[in-house]
């Protein structure tokens, strides 16, 4: 009776402990799982924060070139303001020059014997050739001299370059006069450089002074009648910033 009665406790315990043991094995599982998925998370979560400093860094940079295109927009728009009151003191003086050349050449302008343009960068002064030089000739006369002073006492107050433009119609040079002025080229060129020596004598400075002949290849009306070579006889003087191409013409007008 009494081994019969041990025999069966040392089987229940048995049971017991295959049971537990069974019972650790699952949760030694159960944990060891745990465990594979802690660590893929935390690997997942250290890729994540990886990828967070690699945006951030991206996001700095980003964000220091934005600060250095904003200096630098901000830099452009301080040299543009400055540029654009430039420019507009530059046409206030301009239109200053080209009202008071209106002013000074009230009879002439109304004779039909000068005109003014104001450009969109200088200004334009047409003088016929007639109140400046005797027919054939490349001396100035006394009234030419008195109006191209008038002209050069408005343009010495501007820094502009001064381009004064010979032109002529298409009558040959002929006769004795064809001696010292083979051709319109000469005659025009000749008659510019008067006006240019009398600019530089007024107090204009020679670096900003040109002098161009056209000869009769700019006409302004065609060479067809007396009243239109008398037209194309000219004398043009274009006021223009140094070193920048002659802007278009504006409405601005005096003729």
């Amino acid at each position: 009776m009494l081994m019969a009665s041990f025999g069966c406790v040392g089987l229940g315990t048995h049971n017991e402990v295959v049971t537990e043991r069974d019972r650790l094995a699952e949760r030694v599982r159960l944990l060891e799982a745990s465990n594979d998925a802690l660590s893929a998370e935390r690997v997942a979560l250290a890729d994540q924060l990886e990828d967070l400093r690699i945006e951030r860094e991206q996001l700095e940079v980003d964000v220091a070139d934005l600060r250095q295109q904003r200096e630098s927009l901000s830099t452009n728009l301080s040299a543009r303001e400055a540029e654009l009151a430039k420019q507009n003191q530059e046409v206030e003086r301009l239109r200053g020059t080209y009202e008071a050349l209106v002013s000074d050449l009230e009879k002439e302008l109304a004779a039909g014997q000068i005109q003014i343009r104001q450009l969109a960068e200088g200004l334009e002064v047409n003088v016929a050739e007639d109140i400046l030089f005797p027919s054939g000739s490349a001396a100035l006369s006394t009234g030419g001299r008195t109006v191209l002073r008038k002209v050069a006492t408005e343009l010495a107050k501007l820094p502009h370059e001064i381009e004064v433009d010979g032109h002529t119609d298409d009558v040959p040079i002929r006769g004795t006069l064809a001696a010292r002025y083979p051709s319109n080229w000469e005659l025009a060129s000749a008659r510019a450089s008067s006006v240019v020596r009398l600019f530089q004598e007024a107090g204009i400075a020679g670096t900003r002074l040109i002098a161009v002949s056209h000869a009769e290849f700019k006409p302004v009306a065609p060479n067809d009648s007396p009243a239109n070579r008398a037209l194309n006889r000219r004398i043009e003087i274009r006021l223009r910033p140094q070193g920048r191409a002659q802007g278009s013409a504006e409405p601005t007008a005096a003729e």
